[in-house]
């Protein structure tokens, strides 16, 4: 069952070489989930393989410019491409006025419909629950409204065992049943336990993207023990002040966040144009987290 994330784009603020602003692509069982759009996403969704049409669902964790200035461009070249399908598009209350006001002046009637679902940052939400997943927004201490996000994967159903449905003449209409977890009866009576024809899935896997904040206590339940966390990692210790004045997070710091929340493994990102090479941001996280990777551009991160 896939559950994987493409780093789309990775830089803080402006784009770098080699370095683009924030966004991200979660793969769960094909459906893809955009996570940030910041500008130049379509490039990098040309570059990675990250396929539009599997898109239904973009989530905008705030209004600052390297976040959301590559969706526009992203919802138009979908218009000019024929897309029919709605799309879900979650973030801060003000991104539809920013949208209806670009399509608005360009003369531009969507062919499709954009569904959205505002935001807010008072208390965290369920804001989608389908067949596959739930996700929850996470409060954030930033410089303008902000949130993250928890991807949790639903409980999968029971994996049948060809062979034992054989052996056992179980028929079609059973199959159902057996992957809910009920035992087979058989015409003649015979109870056939459910363990025996069924082999347990994987665990849920879960998700949780952490973008601009201050580091803090604060969000620490709702990620405690997931699969893998991002976090925003925008600075060194040595500008602690710094990242403190700007509402943002160093390496250590989320290292530190990672290791409190006892996640299993932690990638960082958002980092700041003035670091041409990411290996000192990695050793800070790692010197308290030892399971750190960097977010890099173009890589796939399975969980």
């Amino acid at each position: 069952m896939r559950f994987e994330v493409t780093i789309l784009g990775s830089s803080s603020a402006t784009p770098i070489y080699n370095r683009n602003p924030t966004s991200q692509a979660l793969n769960v069982n094909e459906r893809v989930y955009l996570i940030d759009c910041g500008e130049g996403t379509q490039q990098q969704m040309l570059r990675f393989d990250v396929k539009p049409g599997k898109i239904d669902h973009i989530f905008i964790s705030h209004l600052h410019g390297d976040h959301y200035l590559g969706l526009i461009g992203l919802l138009s070249s979908m218009h000019l491409n024929g897309r029919k399908k709605p799309m879900k598009l979650f973030g801060p209350p003000d991104l539809i006025k920013i949208i209806n006001v670009h399509f608005e002046y360009s003369w531009t009637n969507l062919n499709y419909e954009i569904e959205f679902y505002p935001t807010q940052t008072k208390r965290p939400e369920t804001i989608l629950d389908n067949n596959d997943l739930t996700v929850e927004t996470i409060i954030l201490n930033h410089r303008i409204p902000c949130t993250g996000f928890v991807f949790r994967q639903k409980k999968p159903l029971l994996k049948l065992d060809a062979h034992q449905l054989e052996n056992y003449q179980v028929p079609r209409n059973q199959f159902f049943k057996l992957k809910q977890g009920a035992d087979f009866i058989s015409e003649q009576g015979k109870i056939v336990s459910n363990d025996l024809l069924t082999i347990k899935p994987d665990d849920p896997k879960s998700y949780a993207y952490c973008s601009d904040t201050l580091a803090n206590d604060s969000y620490l339940p709702q990620i405690q023990k997931v699969d893998l966390l991002y976090h925003e990692a925008t600075f060194l210790n040595d500008l602690l002040i710094r990242a403190q004045e700007t509402h943002h997070t160093t390496a250590l710091q989320a290292g530190e966040i990672a290791q409190k929340a006892n996640v299993k493994k932690l990638l960082i990102g958002h980092f700041s144009a003035r670091y041409k090479t990411l290996d000192d941001l990695l050793n800070e996280a790692r010197s308290v987290f030892l399971n750190t990777d960097l977010a890099i551009e173009g890589k796939t991160y399975v969980v």
